[in-house]
């Protein structure tokens, strides 16, 4: 029987991918990508020309089989998304969960995830948090927001950049407009930035300053 590898690629810097990610995606039998124009740039950009297939949240249910029965017969399959750490807040979940199912030995390799970089930049408490990825966008949105406002952990989110002005106007109305927040994007790029602030000071800078690229929003728990 193979082995699934869950490999985490850069979310920025193509120099923060590992060694061991390299070796493993060259050896693997087949690559499953989130993106295949994506990762072809960081395949070619590391000389790997293994066999890629498309792996999304729109064909994922339907692959899961197929993957499995691969492995199964004793391929050897690498899982990575665009960026960060697959199966957190990025297709992986079900293939994972699938073969842990099936007796099918998973390895997750340590490396890059947008959170853990934006939490201890922000200066907040981070001895315990909670990482709430992206919030409904709709149903369930305004319920999950009236539950945080009795967090005492830090939060983290993650939002687009269109986005970033509603949800820490909606976070302000909340949680409170003078709670303690910050915002991070672009992670390891060259424009990488985190501001750091009250929400309504937040919200007032992103107001000014149109935002781009991937955001990370972390926020303070109420106070005890």
């Amino acid at each position: 029987m193979g082995k699934l590898y869950v490999v985490p690629t850069p979310v920025g810097n193509l120099e923060d991918m590992t060694f061991r990610a390299i070796r493993i995606l060259k050896e693997a039998d087949l690559i499953l990508a989130e993106d295949t124009r994506t990762s072809g740039i960081l395949l070619k950009h590391f000389e790997i020309k293994n066999a890629m297939q498309s792996h999304h949240k729109f064909n994922e249910h339907k692959m899961v089989e197929s993957v499995v029965n691969r492995i199964k017969a004793g391929e050897t399959v690498a899982l990575i998304s665009d960026a960060g750490t697959p199966g957190i807040s990025d297709p992986g979940f079900l293939v994972v969960r699938e073969c842990v199912r099936n007796g099918i030995e998973v390895q997750c390799l340590p490396g890059a995830t947008a959170l853990v970089p934006a939490l201890v930049a922000s200066g907040l408490p981070n001895e315990k948090f909670c990482f709430e990825g992206f919030l409904p966008q709709k149903k369930g949105r305004m319920t999950r927001l009236k539950i945080l406002a009795e967090e005492h952990r830090t939060m983290v989110f993650y939002e687009s950049p269109h986005r970033l002005v509603k949800a820490l106007t909606q976070f302000a109305e909340h949680f409170g407009a003078e709670r303690q927040a910050s915002v991070s994007r672009e992670i390891s790029k060259i424009h990488e930035e985190t501001v750091r602030g009250t929400l309504t000071e937040l919200i007032e800078h992103f107001t000014a300053n149109d935002p781009r690229g991937e955001i990370v929003i972390v926020v303070a728990g109420i106070d005890d």
